[in-house]
């Protein structure tokens, strides 16, 4: 299938990109009355300056930009840091402390969702009476929730290498196959084509199974009747895609076909909701009320979808709590599901982006039912 993806596009990571995105960030010291942040989750450092090894540490004031690792990455960080001051520590912690303390910093933010409390203790004993540490948790989750140009660019060539993906395996899917095999196969071709990585473990799940929302494959066979649940994603540079389409081996039951509609029409609705100012609640009781019109309510538990991109689960969140309003760019979700304990289950998963008028559907894979 063609994409939108450019592989010129993938290459703007200069050093004005970074930097823009650091601006951004800036807004939270402005709103909180900080001096600096101190971030530690490898998803907001990639975000902010472009690392993609797996330890490290940033730290943002009101007009500089420090990205802290050690000698496993000297090499690494020089070519991937962009917009950020490097510098370099033999203890991590130690290193924090040291850099924090030359800075002369006051009123420091940190990721109260990613620091660990060991390291929470060490930095504010070190740091004594003259700082103080702000724990920061709804301004840092939803510091990634708006795409830029460039972060699209990354989610359609994942879903790209996902959806072929899934052309490909609906080619072998057939009475008989095991689901594990369907899963290997679906690993393989994604990372043939291009993914850095899976998003997750592919979740393969047919017959009574398919009632599991997370049903890892297994080493069922396929079974004439079974409704197969496949949920899977791809990484390309980071970024993750997230899809789920639930096909029928043989002919479906009158049941069969009257769950898959009603689960077909909730996903279309939630989607129909999505505008940029709406509660991202209402975009979840979009799909949960039409379920629970129809007699199934109590057969779909969990959110109707959530953000996705450098994380595969990051704000926003789309269930009933959320009442938060959603904002053009943010991609995130919708995936309403029904599962019937002893009988089986259906999810239908698409990702959408918050458009000026309403919502465009990234993914594209057909959503009527696909009989094998």
């Amino acid at each position: 299938m063609a994409g939108q993806y450019s592989e010129t596009e993938t290459k703007l990571t200069d050093r004005s990109f970074y930097e823009n995105r650091q601006e951004i960030s800036r807004k939270i010291l402005d709103s909180h009355h900080l001096d600096g942040i101190l971030f530690v989750s490898l998803e907001n450092i990639r975000y902010l300056c472009g690392f993609t090894g797996s330890d490290g540490a940033l730290v943002l004031t009101r007009k500089e930009s420090f990205f802290l690792t050690d000698s496993r990455y000297w090499t690494q960080a020089d070519e991937e840091v962009k917009g950020s001051q490097i510098v370099h520590y033999k203890k991590k912690m130690e290193g924090i402390f040291s850099l924090l303390s030359d800075l002369r910093l006051k009123r420091i933010g940190f990721e109260s969702a990613a620091l660990s409390f060991s390291a929470f203790q060490f930095l504010s004993e070190k740091l004594g009476a003259g700082a103080k540490l702000v724990p920061l948790e709804d301004e840092i989750k939803n510091l990634r929730a708006v795409k830029d140009a460039h972060e699209l660019t990354l989610i359609r060539k994942a879903i790209d290498i996902s959806s072929n993906a899934f052309f490909h395996v609906t080619e072998i899917l057939k009475e008989g196959v095991v689901e594990r095999e369907v899963a290997l196969e679906m690993e393989c071709f994604m990372k043939r084509t291009g993914a850095d990585a899976l998003g997750f473990d592919i979740i393969i799940a047919s017959g009574k199974r398919s009632a599991l929302p997370h049903g890892k494959a297994s080493g069922k066979r396929i079974e004439k009747g079974d409704f197969i649940l496949i949920d899977f994603g791809s990484g390309f540079q980071g970024y993750h895609s997230d899809q789920t389409r639930t096909v029928i081996c043989g002919s479906p039951s009158s049941e069969q076909q009257k769950v898959y509609q009603i689960v077909k029409e909730a996903h279309d609705k939630a989607i129909e909701k999505v505008r940029p100012g709406i509660p991202a609640g209402e975009v979840d009781g979009a799909a949960r009320d039409h379920i629970r019109s129809k007699g199934y309510g109590e057969y779909f538990g969990h959110g109707t979808g959530h953000g996705i991109g450098l994380a595969v689960h990051e704000d926003p969140a789309i269930n009933s709590e959320n009442k938060g309003p959603v904002q053009e760019g943010m991609v995130f979700t919708i995936e309403p599901g029904i599962y019937l304990p002893d009988r089986g289950g259906v999810r239908i998963e698409d990702m959408v982006l918050v458009t000026a008028h309403g919502a465009e559907t990234l993914t594209y894979l057909p959503t009527e039912m696909k009989v094998i």
